[in-house]
């Protein structure tokens, strides 16, 4: 059996992967969601030092300090960064870096330079001079292509529950030490598997480093560990059983 570190995206805390998490549990795996500094139950810790490294070092003290070995370890979105740096500063642990909705930043490149330009602006007008990033407003008619999959209950849940997050885990730039890299995977929910590999061929920094990993269809919203934790349980079994 497999142990998991499940790593949510941005404003979601260990609670997002629930259902997830009881699932992989009840095929014997050893499961351990996590929780960010400054978001959800660790909300109050959100000062405006914290950042990329901050919560690289959440995922990496959590390994170590259970002493896991052989590590499954899975990032949704926003989480794919400190994912990314937790796996170079310890890749003797990690047995596979599953990136769900994801994929591995190039070093010297952050979350907020995937947006464009204008994105880029429209998001720090919202925050202003503040030191959080504001959740969405979880309007399927805003964002239909994302929100897919989600049922009243699950929308509901996301407006209760999300937090501001750390402005700087997503300003923050992936610094990688160069050294030993560990096999990945892809879990593709929002983006069709062909146009992964079109991405992967063309060297785009999002996916190039996906190059030779597995790569997983998942056709649902951007969030599948509330859409379809029993399918994303279920690729993440197979995952660990390849």
């Amino acid at each position: 059996m497999a142990t998991f570190v499940l790593v949510p995206g941005f404003w979601l805390g260990g609670w997002a992967w629930r259902e997830v998490t009881s699932a992989l549990r009840e095929r014997g795996h050893e499961v351990h969601p996590v929780t960010l500094t400054g978001v959800a139950e660790r909300a109050h810790l959100a000062g405006p030092e914290v950042g990329l490294e901050t919560h690289t070092t959440d995922i990496v003290r959590l390994i170590e300090m259970e002493d896991l070995h052989d590590v499954v370890l899975v990032g949704h979105s926003g989480g794919g960064l400190p994912v990314t740096q937790a796996a170079d500063r310890v890749p003797d642990r990690i047995a596979r870096v599953v990136y769900v909705e994801s994929g591995p930043m190039p070093d010297g490149m952050s979350q907020f330079d995937s947006n464009p330009p204008e994105e880029q602006e429209r998001l720090r007008a919202r925050i202003g001079d503040g030191h959080l990033l504001p959740p969405p407003a979880w309007d399927p008619a805003e964002d239909p292509e994302n929100l897919a999959g989600l049922d009243p209950a699950a929308l509901e849940l996301l407006r209760r529950r999300t937090t501001p997050h750390p402005l700087r885990a997503a300003t923050d730039p992936v610094r990688r030490t160069g050294g030993r890299t560990v096999p990945t995977a892809l879990v593709a929910s929002t983006f069709p598997l062909e146009v992964v590999e079109g991405m992967i061929a063309q060297g785009h920094p999002f996916f190039a480093g996906l190059a030779g990993g597995q790569l997983h269809a998942l056709p649902t919203g951007h969030w599948p560990m509330l859409s379809e934790p029993k399918r994303l349980a279920d690729v993440l079994d197979r995952i660990a059983g390849s």
